[in-house]
């Protein structure tokens, strides 16, 4: 029983149950074949319907709900934004298998981007209730663990089908029952006792000061030991206790915090080679985002589902792996990114530019799978360096910040597009024109960043012809630091 205790107690409990929760959560059997589901008998919906009013609605959900989910996750700590996120998933389940009808998947969909909105509070859960010499395992184990489940989820899915083990709606059952097991798993979380804005680390309630030897006096006076006076002495002479030991959740506090927030983002933004990077984050993940999102409306366009053998699980688990994989590999690379990034930017983006088109304009299935596997590994090594170029000079607070103000900016752009080119209120197209404009689009940011990091290396170079050998570094690369 103690060594039970002791297990519940330390970081490998709360990293354990997020990750089963994490894994359950992610293994969907039908996901690869969702079109061929929507529009197949259970269902009965037309690709148009799928594609021009149904898929839509995820887009203006996602970024609706993003920023409150944000502040929410924050303030209520997490875990009861993790159960809500599993409530969420488990609700979207059964409208998927129990409801039928355009405003029912509308409404499925919106649920869909609730659950999406949410997996801020997965990310950052770990970080509250695990020791910083553990924030590298910690994350390692969260993050490979949805990809893990995903590949399981593609896997199983390809197998059921190739195998006719299960008809779609039953594999809808059992993706029900997994997410039911996902649902039970996040109750088991303990909850943490902090955050990073509104609950700070060494917050102290109302009326009540942490000693700076870690004792806490409800009188709001310290215990007068030697160490103590001394260095309550040093923070006289240095001047107030820092803000984050007299944090107290209330109204005063919110707009404290939103203030921070506010001053945190300016400054961050401040630095143009973060500027740069993140502004190729938000544009990359919105066209991301919208490839994602209707690649299988493209694969049933070429090989209709109803009438062949189709394999979207298994490019899907290929696709998870070789991503995986790939991002994997960056870590092993030794390339000064700060001078050489942008123009990797560009001409990664450049070739996924170039499988969009294939894609779009050779009818063949074959090579429709084999350029969505290049396009989702080339973004996949691209925004692994983006984020560690940009993480790299942050702090925890501040890469949240950032990486929740990109994935807005992201959205917002992908909701502008959406309402133009997809949504029957706009101008509604079909799917190949779609994808026509989403590789022009990727074109256009691999023209911008290869300007730009020719024009970067044109600098360096120019900078180092006008000064002497052994200054070596552009000031351009080291200013704003953090």
């Amino acid at each position: 029983m103690e060594a039970v205790k002791r297990w519940m107690s330390d970081w490998r409990y709360p990293t354990t149950v997020l990750c089963i929760y994490g894994f359950f959560s992610t293994v969907k059997p039908l996901e690869p074949f969702l079109i061929a589901y929507l529009t197949g008998p259970d269902k009965n919906l037309t690709t148009e319907q799928v594609n021009n009013q149904i898929f839509p609605v995820w887009t203006y959900s996602y970024l609706s709900v993003m920023v409150p989910v944000f502040l929410l996750t924050d303030w209520l700590r997490y875990k009861p934004v993790v159960v809500f996120q599993s409530i969420m998933l488990f609700i979207t389940s059964a409208m998927l298998l129990w409801v039928t009808g355009v405003p029912a998947m509308q409404a499925m969909q919106f649920f869909y981007g609730v659950v999406t909105a949410s997996d801020v509070a997965y990310f950052s859960y770990i970080y509250s209730v695990v020791d910083l010499r553990r924030y590298r395992k910690a994350t390692s184990y969260s993050r490979s663990v949805q990809l893990l489940g995903s590949t399981v989820g593609s896997v199983l899915g390809q197998l059921i089908l190739s195998f006719n083990l299960m008809s779609y709606k039953n594999m809808m059952v059992f993706t029900l029952v997994l997410t039911a097991i996902a649902l039970l798993t996040s109750c088991l979380l303990p909850m943490p006792k902090q955050s990073m804005f509104f609950h700070p680390k060494h917050e102290a309630t109302k009326g009540t000061r942490i000693d700076v030897d870690g004792k806490v006096d409800v009188t709001g006076h310290t215990s007068k030991s030697k160490a103590s006076v001394e260095e309550m002495k040093g923070q006289d002479e240095m001047g107030p206790e820092p803000e984050e030991f007299t944090k107290t959740v209330g109204p005063d506090n919110c707009t404290k915090v939103l203030v921070h927030l506010w001053r945190d983002f300016r400054q961050c933004y401040s630095s143009r080679q973060l500027l740069y990077w993140s502004v190729w984050w938000a544009m990359a993940t919105c066209g991301y985002n919208l490839i994602i999102n209707y690649v299988q409306v493209l694969w049933d366009h070429v090989q209709p589902s109803q009438d062949f053998s189709i394999y979207n699980g298994g490019v899907e688990a290929v696709s998870y792996l070789m991503s995986a994989a790939t991002a994997y590999g960056i870590g092993f690379t030794e390339v000064r990114w700060e001078h050489w990034g942008e123009l990797a930017l560009g001409s990664f983006s450049g070739l996924g530019a170039a499988a969009l088109f294939l894609m779009t304009f050779i009818g063949n299935i074959w090579v429709c799978y084999a350029g969505y596997i290049i396009f989702k590994c080339l973004y996949m090594l691209l925004i692994t360096i983006a984020m560690y170029q940009i993480a790299a000079d942050l702090s925890l607070e501040r890469y949240a910040l950032v990486f929740g103000a990109n994935n807005f900016g992201a959205l917002a752009l992908q909701a502008i597009i959406t309402s133009v080119v997809v949504d029957s209120s706009g101008l509604g197209l079909a799917i190949i024109p779609q994808f026509i404009i989403y590789a022009s689009y990727f074109s256009v940011i691999a023209v911008v960043f290869l300007l730009r990091g020719l024009f970067t290396i044109w600098t360096a170079k120019k900078y180092k012809t006008e000064n002497p050998p052994d200054n070596t570094v552009s000031p351009g690369f080291e200013e704003h630091r953090f």
